[in-house]
């Protein structure tokens, strides 16, 4: 079987996506900034190589058919600057390395904020474009850019986009979206925004990727979406799953609105917090994307959300990050 080479293989995403690489006998060169760190699966098909998206001796790629490029910078409220390093340069440098050992493919893992989410002709789709709040979010833009940057290269090597939804599962160690799990165990009362989001099973599109490989087509964006849920009806489901009756309660957007104008004032004033006007707006809007485009030409079953939950949950239940 042909080689991958992924980017970002120690994080959430990552450990998902090298064990389906794995299920489906890729053989795998993954990229990890520390391999004493690496947390993920132990195979003899995966060779584990240190270095990030800005460092790595090139020829790394030498033997590998495919490239998947997972790493990104994610971490709240950075600077434009801190995500274009992290997201746009880093990309255009595995790209350029791809490009000089001839790989077939590059599918590069973008987010599903750079297509517009729903609004009264349905929910958001491939062909929509960014839409506020996100087009005054410095991640997501960082992100479109590299997607621009990629989309330039089509013609000399063959360019997939992956645009995940908000992802739910197992092996989130750090952790990332997991957080909204550990917000809702062990709770009497449950706080949440009053928007919504699409969740997604992470293994959903960990597969997606692999799927990209084989069947996604030169030039093409992809949702990798699940269930599209309001933020009180999926901790309703997390109680469900979990058999607990925690108060559910909602935080008017009046009042969030007042924490993202302190939290740019902070910001302003040189103090460092992971909050921002524009992130808290996007909690207050329905995030909702279809994945008819993934499931037609990707060929893809999504498992039903309850399933990522109850992943999730197994999982913290045995590790427990430090808050």
């Amino acid at each position: 079987m042909e080689k991958v080479f992924v980017t970002g293989a120690g994080g959430f995403l990552g450990i998902n996506l090298v064990r389906e690489l794995v299920k489906e006998s890729y053989q795998i060169k993954a990229l990890v900034r520390k391999i004493e760190n690496y947390k993920g699966i132990v195979h003899p098909g995966i060779q584990l190589v240190e270095g990030d998206g800005m460092d790595f001796p090139h020829n790394l790629l030498a033997d590998c058919a495919y490239v998947i490029h997972v790493a990104g910078v994610t971490t709240p409220n950075l600077s434009f600057a801190d995500y274009h390093k992290g997201n746009v340069e880093t990309t255009m440098n595995v790209l350029h390395a791809a490009l000089e050992n001839n790989v077939k493919r590059f599918v590069f893992v973008s987010t599903a904020n750079t297509i517009g989410y729903a609004d009264d002709n349905g929910p958001g789709s491939e062909d929509r474009p960014m839409r506020q709040p996100y087009d005054k979010s410095s991640y997501a833009m960082s992100k479109l850019k590299a997607e621009e940057y990629l989309m330039q290269f089509c013609d000399r090597i063959e360019v997939v986009i992956a645009n995940p939804t908000f992802m739910i599962g197992a092996y989130d160690f750090k952790p990332t979206s997991g957080r909204i799990i550990l917000n809702g165990l062990d709770k009497n009362i449950i706080f949440h925004p009053p928007g919504g989001k699409n969740f997604v099973h992470v293994e959903d599109v960990a597969r997606g990727l692999v799927r990209c490989l084989r069947f996604g087509k030169n030039g093409e964006k992809y949702l990798l979406a699940g269930e599209n849920l309001s933020f009180r009806d999926f901790y309703k489901k997390l109680c469900d799953l979990t058999r607990t009756n925690p108060v559910l309660v909602e935080i008017p957007k009046i009042l969030l609105s007042f924490f993202g104008f302190v939290a740019d004032l902070l910001t302003r004033l040189n103090f460092k917090t992971i909050l921002s006007s524009t992130g808290i707006r996007a909690f207050t809007i329905f995030n909702f994307y279809s994945n008819q485009k993934s499931i037609r030409e990707l060929k893809m079953h999504y498992q039903p959300i309850e399933k990522a939950i109850a992943d999730a949950v197994e999982f913290f239940g045995s590790y427990r990050p430090k808050s």
